[in-house]
C-alpha cells in the first residue's frame, strides 16, 4: 500500500470507443493487488477488476476541457480509456500504476500474497499432482536405448537453466554429455524431449539443445560424438534431421560471434533442415503491430486487413506450425529421430517441440496432458517466464510473446480439429491469463535452479489443481477420444490461419456478442445430463412403487404388527414377538392385521405407479420437446 498515494477517485469516465457520446461514469479504486472501477450511475453496478501485474504500460495524455486522459494497456489485451476530472488525481494514479505493474523483486508478485485458504498438505498435493517423470515413464523410459541422467543435479556442472535430471542416449558415456554441454551455447546440450513409439520395433525421437560454438570452422568430437549416439538409439533410420528453427541468414551472423549451426561435414548421417521462425525481437514489434490494428475505432475492411498483414503475426504463426509439422511428419513417417535448435534452445525450440508433441501424442490433447507438456517443454526446460512476460522491471528488449505464439498454434489446431482436443477455448485463454497474473508460482522464474532458490513450491500454490476444478468449464463437448490415434496432420496453407478475435477483441463490449456454438452444445448437453438424471430418478421411484426394487431410505413401517421373519416363528408355528410365545388366536389376529395392512399397501403402491407413470410420460414430452 505504500505506492498507492491515492486510493480512490471518483466521478471517474470509462470511455467506449464504440459508444463514445455516452461514457460510463464510476469510482476508481486502487489496492495492493488491483485496480477496481465501479460503475456509479448503473441498476447493476458494474465492476471491471484487473490486476496490476495485468498491466503492461501506462499513457497518460494531455489535459483536455473533459478531463485527464490515461490508457492503461494490459497484457490479456484489454484496453481502458480512462477521464479522470482533476490532473492531480490523474498523475498520482498514473505514478501508482507504473510501480504497482512494474515490481522490482520476486517477492512484490501476486503469487507468494495469494492465500486460497489451503493447509500445508493440499499445497503438497497440488504441486505433485503433474509430475514429468510420469510422463517419461509413460513414454516407455528409460529403456534400452534411453537413461535418465542426474549429472545436471547441482545445477553447476552442465547446464544451470536445464531440469536437474535429463534423458539422454545410453551408450553416450559422461565425458560425451560433458563435453557436448561445454560445445552448446549456455552448456544446453542434446537432451530427449518426446520418445515416439509406434510399435514395440519402430520408434524415433525428439531432442532439443541450443546451438553449437562452432562460429566458421570450430568443432567438437564430443559434440559430434552426442549425435551419433542419438542416431543410433533409432536403429530403424539410417540418418537423423538436424532443425535449426531460425532463418539461415540469422543462423549465419551468429557464426561471427563463434556460435552458428552444426557444419554437415563434421557429423556423419545427419540432414540439416533451417525453419525460417524469426527472432523475439521481431515477434514483439509484431504483436505490437497486431494490437493497433485491434485498436482501431471504425476501420475499413481495406485498412483492416492492410494492417493485419502488415503486422506479420499469422504469418509467424504459421512458420511455427510449419516446423512443428515437419517434425511430426519427420517422427511419423520417416521414424527419423530430430534434434532442433534455435540460438540458445528456450524460445522457438519450446515452441516448435511442443507443437510436434502435440501433433503426434493425444494425451496432450487433453488438459491434464497440455499442462504434463508446459511443465516438460517450457518450465522445466528453461524458457525464461520472467524476462519474456516482463514479470518484473527489467529489459524490455526481453520481453517478447513466444508462449502467446504457441497457445494461438494450439487454438488453430482447435479449429482444424474439433473433436480431438478434451478442452475448449476458454482453457487455453484461461492458461494464458492466469501466466501473465502472477497468482500462482508453476511460471514464475526463468528455469528450475531459480524456483528452487525462490522456493516457489514451499510459499506459492500451483495452477493446475484450480483448472482442474472448473474442467466441465473447459470441456470440449465435441471430444472423441481414441486409443489408436495417428498423428495430427493439420492444412497449413494461408487461408487455414484465422485472426483470433477470442483472445485479442474478447474486452470490446460494443461489438455484439458472438454466440459460440461450442458454448451452447455443452449447455445443451449439460442440459441433457440432467434431463437423464431426472428420469432415472424418476424410472427408480416407479420401480420401487412396483415392489422390483427396494427402497434405498428402507421401507415405511406399518401400524400394525410387522409380517413375522423365518427367524420370528417358533418350531411349533406359533409367532415370537418380544421374546413370548403367542398363542392361536394371537397368530390368527395377527395374520389378519397384516391382510388388511397388504391390502392397504398395494392400493397405495398402484396409486403411486399410476402418478409416477404419468409424471415420466409429461418428462419425456417435456425432455422430447427440448431438442
Amino acid at each position: 500500500m505504500e505506492h498507492i498515494i491515492t486510493p480512490k477517485v471518483e466521478h471517474v469516465k470509462l470511455l467506449d470507443r464504440y459508444n463514445a457520446k455516452n461514457p460510463a461514469i464510476g469510482t476508481l479504486y486502487l489496492t495492493a493487488t488491483h485496480l477496481i472501477y465501479v460503475e456509479t450511475y448503473n441498476d447493476t453496478r458494474k465492476e471491471a477488476w484487473i490486476l496490476h501485474h495485468h498491466i503492461s504500460s501506462v499513457e497518460k495524455l494531455p489535459l483536455s476541457t473533459s478531463g485527464c486522459p490515461l490508457i492503461i494497456r494490459c497484457k490479456n489485451f484489454r484496453l481502458l480509456h480512462l477521464l479522470l476530472p482533476r490532473e492531480k488525481e490523474c498523475q498520482n494514479v498514473y505514478q501508482s500504476l507504473l510501480r504497482l505493474s512494474q515490481p522490482v523483486k520476486y517477492e512484490e508478485l501476486f503469487a507468494f500474497l495469494y492465500n486460497p485458504k489451503q493447509n500445508e498438505q493440499q499445497r503438497r498435493e497440488g504441486w505433485a499432482f503433474i509430475d514429468t517423470a510420469t510422463d517419461f515413464n509413460r513414454m516407455g523410459l528409460p529403456n534400452d536405448y534411453w537413461e535418465i541422467s542426474d549429472l545436471n543435479k547441482d545445477y553447476e556442472v552442465m547446464c544451470s537453466t536445464y531440469p536437474s535430471t535429463l534423458v539422454v542416449p545410453k551408450i553416450a558415456s559422461q565425458a560425451t554429455v560433458m563435453g557436448s554441454a561445454k560445445f552448446r551455447s549456455r552448456g544446453r546440450l542434446p537432451a530427449l524431449s518426446y520418445f515416439h513409439r509406434e510399435t514395440k520395433v519402430r520408434w524415433a525421437a525428439i531432442c532439443r539443445c541450443s546451438q553449437p560454438l562452432s562460429g566458421f570452422s570450430a568443432r567438437c568430437v564430443e559434440d559430434e560424438q552426442m549425435l551419433q549416439a542419438i542416431s543410433q538409439a533409432n536403429p530403424n533410420c539410417p540418418f537423423m534431421y538436424v532443425v535449426d528453427t531460425r532463418p539461415k541468414l540469422n543462423a549465419m551472423a551468429n557464426r561471427a560471434a563463434g556460435k552458428g549451426y552444426e557444419n554437415e561435414g563434421n557429423y556423419s548421417n545427419i540432414r540439416f533442415n533451417f525453419q525460417g521462425i524469426e527472432n523475439i525481437h521481431v515477434m514483439r514489434n509484431s504483436l505490437q503491430k497486431l494490437l493497433e490494428v485491434c485498436a482501431l475505432k471504425s476501420p475499413s475492411m481495406s485498412d483492416y486487413l492492410t494492417g493485419l498483414e502488415n503486422s506479420g503475426w499469422l504469418r509467424h504463426i504459421k512458420a511455427v506450425m510449419d516446423a512443428g509439422v515437419f517434425l511430426a511428419k519427420a517422427v511419423a513417417d520417416e521414424q527419423a529421430s530430430v534434434l532442433v535448435h534455435c540460438s540458445d534452445g528456450w524460445d522457438r525450440t519450446a515452441q516448435v517441440c511442443s507443437v510436434a508433441c502435440i501433433l503426434l501424442d493425444p494425451f496432450y490433447r487433453t488438459m491434464k496432458g497440455l499442462m504434463m507438456l508446459l511443465e516438460k517443454e517450457w518450465i522445466s526446460m528453461g524458457h525464461k517466464f520472467t524476462q519474456r512476460c516482463g514479470f518484473l522491471d527489467g529489459d524490455p528488449k526481453e520481453v517478447s510473446p513466444v508462449f502467446t505464439q504457441f497457445v494461438e498454434c494450439v487454438w488453430n489446431l482447435t479449429e482444424q480439429f474439433p473433436c480431438a482436443f478434451e478442452f475448449n477455448e476458454r482453457f487455453l485463454i484461461d492458461i494464458h491469463d492466469n501466466i501473465y497474473a502472477c497468482q500462482f508460482g508453476n511460471f514464475i522464474g526463468n528455469c528450475q535452479k531459480e524456483r528452487e532458490e525462490l522456493k516457489i513450491q514451499e510459499t506459492t500454490f500451483s495452477l493446475w489443481p484450480f483448472l482442474l476444478k472448473q474442467q466441465e468449464w473447459y470441456r470440449n463437448p465435441l471430444y472423441k477420444r481414441s486409443v489408436k490415434s495417428g498423428p495430427l496432420r493439420p492444412n497449413t496453407l494461408p487461408l487455414h490461419f484465422k485472426f483470433w478475435c477470442g483472445m485479442y477483441n474478447r474486452f470490446d463490449k460494443g461489438m455484439h456478442p458472438k454466440q459460440s456454438v461450442l458454448d451452447l452444445l455443452l449447455a445443451l448437453t449439460q442440459k441433457k445430463t440432467e434431463s437423464e438424471r431426472k428420469m432415472t430418478d424418476l424410472q427408480r421411484q416407479l420401480a420401487v412403487a412396483d415392489g422390483v426394487l427396494q427402497d434405498p431410505a428402507g421401507p415405511t413401517q406399518p401400524v400394525t404388527n410387522p409380517i413375522p421373519s423365518t427367524d420370528q416363528l417358533g418350531g411349533d408355528g406359533n409367532c415370537v414377538t418380544k421374546g413370548a410365545s403367542k398363542n392361536l388366536n394371537s397368530e390368527l389376529l395377527c395374520t389378519t392385521n397384516e391382510r388388511k395392512t397388504s391390502e392397504s399397501e398395494s392400493a397405495l403402491t398402484l396409486s403411486k405407479g399410476k402418478a409416477v407413470s404419468v409424471q415420466i410420460k409429461d418428462f419425456r414430452k417435456e425432455v422430447q420437446g427440448s431438442y
